[in-house]
C-alpha cells in the first residue's frame, strides 16, 4: 500500500473531509438523518408495504428505491461509518432502531405508496424523542 496525502487523494479521488467526523451516538446518526431528509423536503419517497405483516428475515432484506432509508445511503459520512446498503435490516442495525420505531418512519400503512421527505425527517425526530403520534407528527408538519 502506498502512503498518499490527502492533496493526492484528492486529485485521483472524491475525498470527503467530513466523512471523518465521528457520529457517534444514536441520536446523532438519526439527527443526520432528519438533516439529510429536510434538505429537499418535497422530495417523493417511497414507502416499505407491511413491515408489520412480513417475517423479520424477509422483513430484513426489505428496500424500495428511494425511500428514506436511500437518502441515509446516499450520504458519504454513513456509508464511512459503515451503512452497508439501503435495507431495511441494515437501517435498523445502523441506527438502533426497534422494528416499531423503523415501521413508523418507512411503512406504507402510514402514508401510502409515497410520502414527503419531510414527513420521514419528522419520523425520524419522533424516534429520537420517543414521542411517536399524532401530536408529534402535527407539530411536524407545522415547525418545518
Amino acid at each position: 500500500m502506498k502512503h498518499q496525502t490527502l492533496d493526492q487523494l484528492q486529485s485521483v479521488a472524491d475525498v470527503h473531509a467530513e466523512a471523518t467526523l465521528l457520529i457517534a451516538t444514536r441520536g446523532q446518526r438519526l439527527e443526520r438523518w432528519a438533516q439529510l431528509l429536510e434538505q429537499n423536503p418535497d422530495r417523493c419517497l417511497g414507502a416499505l408495504a407491511g413491515t408489520e405483516y412480513i417475517s423479520a428475515e424477509v422483513r430484513d432484506r426489505m428496500r424500495s428505491a428511494g425511500s428514506p432509508i436511500t437518502v441515509a445511503f446516499e450520504d458519504p459520512i454513513f456509508r464511512a461509518q459503515g451503512l452497508k446498503e439501503d435495507t431495511y435490516g441494515e437501517a435498523k442495525r445502523f441506527f438502533e432502531l426497534t422494528d416499531w420505531q423503523l415501521h413508523e418512519i418507512v411503512c406504507h400503512c402510514h402514508v401510502g405508496a409515497t410520502m414527503p421527505a419531510r414527513w420521514a425527517a419528522t419520523r425520524v425526530r419522533a424516534a429520537v424523542s420517543g414521542k411517536f403520534g399524532f401530536f408529534a407528527w402535527l407539530r411536524g408538519v407545522f415547525m418545518l
